[in-house]
């Protein structure tokens, strides 16, 4: 039974609990650490979970986007600022409720296709399959912004909270314009795919 328990214990994610003096604790050194600490335990693909050491709330999220914060602030810039632009315009929009998933299913594939990806940019293909992979996945998040924000892939976007249409209606069209983002998924799915041909 305790060598039940120590396999669940190894499968459990670090506890880091941070204190109101803004300090983090990991439990399972018994240690101080810093941010950069915890951005070495993502690298090193360590699981953890960060706990208020007060009230005890998961704040997880806010830990890793401080960290995102740091590196983008100490000169690792990795977010264009158009990038930053569009993702803080879709805050408040419908299109809002769309982006968790939308984004880790963009990451997971660019992790799937990671090898491929650096051996093209190794071999200098900038006009090559990868451009065009680069070109469609643009051209999907601008179909996505245009779909769901009025004027958003370039002009000012509109701040909506609920399905309104641009033409008056409520939601009409919402299903086809999921199916053409999903075709335009799968376009791109199949160019990476030609990458490892």
């Amino acid at each position: 039974m305790a060598r039940k328990a120590r396999e669940t214990d190894a499968n459990a994610p670090v506890i880091i609990k941070k204190y109101a003096n803004r300090r983090l604790y990991n439990t399972s050194s018994s240690s101080y650490i810093t941010l950069d600490d915890l951005a070495a335990m993502v690298r090193d693909n360590v699981d953890f979970q960060v706990l208020d050491a007060k009230s005890g709330d998961d704040i997880t999220h806010s830990i890793l986007t401080q960290i995102i914060m740091d590196e983008e602030a100490n000169g690792g810039q990795m977010l264009p600022v158009s990038f930053l632009r569009e993702l803080i315009g879709m805050y408040g929009n419908s299109m809002q409720a769309m982006m968790p998933s939308y984004l880790e299913a963009s990451m997971e594939n660019f992790r799937q296709n990671q090898a491929k990806i650096r051996e093209a940019f190794e071999k200098g293909l900038t006009g090559g399959p990868l451009a065009a992979i680069h070109e469609t996945n643009m051209a999907m998040m601008r179909a996505a912004t245009g779909a769901f924000i009025p004027g958003g892939a370039g002009g000012k976007p509109v701040q909506r909270r609920d399905n309104d249409r641009s033409d008056g209606t409520k939601g009409e069209g919402t299903k086809d314009e999921i199916a053409a983002l999903r075709e335009q998924m799968e376009a791109m799915q199949k160019k990476l795919d030609e990458l490892g041909k």
